[in-house]
């Protein structure tokens, strides 16, 4: 168990922890949530989620047109029906652009989805030139990573998406990085566990964020050599953090959908044979609003507004089930050689670890130099 800030009740914190609470500390504790829900964590080129290794199977989801109440995505009701749905085809992420209500987080877990919360930190202006414009968005970031913290269905967050070339060009990367860094620093404050990213874009790839936990980056090639040799590259600015594509897809009205299908097929293969710890298709659904008004000229998604399938969700379904080892991929034969010499007290963890592997195509080779125990009847 661990304590993470939340917004519960007293009521139901003593029911969590089978105990009263004294009154003396209502004000104190408050405020505090128990799970036991391991939180997302790297560990070198990968996430894992207690000791498993998580690869991000993921779909986007929004941005939508607001209701009367400025709420930004569709009914309870609407959100269940897409989570099954998601669930169902093999998706285990979703990712927001803009920041979730609880009881949405609560759905995704009810369905085993992960949530990669985008904070909305991107401006269109030229928001660095007022200190108080900045200011604001950092409170803002402070106060939507507070209302997540420690939820058991949140991913990571996005500290912000795709800043304009042309802003970055009219700060100078310098700043921008500064204000980037800035963003990531109040979410860690508010959820010191929780993994923080930026995703950015190929025309801003010369940002320096070594800060990150992880490096995302929207990426829209037509051409597989073209998209598995950018891959090579963003691995080298990745250095030994994971690579997570926050957006790969195709447009289903300029191109038709069976060539949406085809696209998606080898831009998800690629990107996880190329050792990504996972990918985000672009998205779930063609509803969308951008800029003030519904968007109707874009097809991306894997369902219709009405939610009905396309072809691309079939194949996307097949991909996740084959994803990251494809069958169809000719992986080389790795042998792991174990030195030894009486080394019964450490051999059996060993040996046990190596049959945990998951890649398809390797050998385990021991080798005993003399050892006078009983290293040898361990590792038989």
């Amino acid at each position: 168990m661990f304590l993470v800030l939340a917004g519960e009740t007293m009521s139901s914190l003593g029911t969590a922890v089978g105990a009263r609470i004294p009154v003396d500390c209502q004000e104190r504790v408050h405020r505090v949530r128990i799970t036991t829900d391991p939180r997302p964590h790297v560990r070198g080129k990968f996430i894992f989620i207690g000791t498993e290794k998580f690869y991000v199977r993921g779909v986007t989801y929004g941005t939508f047109c607001p209701d009367a109440d400025g709420d930004e995505f569709p009914d309870a009701g609407t959100v269940e029906r897409d989570f099954i749905q998601m669930a169902a085809n093999g998706v285990n992420a979703v990712r927001t652009y803009t920041v979730p209500p609880r009881w949405l987080l609560d759905t995704a877990r009810r369905y085993g989805l992960r949530v990669m919360v985008g904070l909305a930190g991107e401006r269109s202006a030229a928001f660095l030139d007022y200190r108080k414009c900045a200011k604001s968005v950092e409170t803002m970031v402070r106060e939507k990573v507070a209302g997540c913290a420690g939820h058991p269905a949140v991913l990571c967050y996005s500290v912000a998406n795709e800043i304009p070339a042309s802003l970055v060009r009219w700060h100078g990367h310098r700043k921008v990085e500064r204000f980037i860094e800035r963003l990531y620093r109040a979410a860690k404050q508010e959820d010191p566990e929780g993994l923080v990213t930026y995703a950015n874009y190929p025309s801003t790839e010369y940002l320096q964020l070594p800060f990150l936990d992880l490096l995302c980056f929207n990426v829209y090639l037509e051409s597989q050599p073209k998209l598995d040799a950018y891959l090579a590259r963003l691995h080298n600015l990745a250095v030994d953090r994971p690579l997570l594509m926050g957006e790969l897809g195709l447009d289903s009205l300029r191109n038709d959908e069976q060539m949406q299908a085809r696209v998606l097929d080898w831009q998800v293969r690629t990107s996880f044979a190329a050792g990504c710890a996972g990918a985000f298709v672009y998205a779930w659904t063609d509803e969308w609003f951008r800029g003030g008004s519904e968007v109707h000229d874009w097809k991306f998604g894997l369902t219709d507004r009405q939610r009905l399938p396309k072809p691309a969700l079939a194949r996307v379904r097949e991909v996740m089930a084959e994803v990251p080892f494809v069958p169809t991929v000719p992986w080389p034969r790795v042998s792991v050689v174990v030195c030894t010499n009486n080394g019964q007290r450490t051999i059996r963890d060993c040996c046990e670890a190596l049959q945990r592997l998951e890649y398809p195509n390797f050998e385990v080779i021991v080798v005993d130099d003399g050892s006078t125990g009983n290293t040898a009847s361990i590792v038989r």
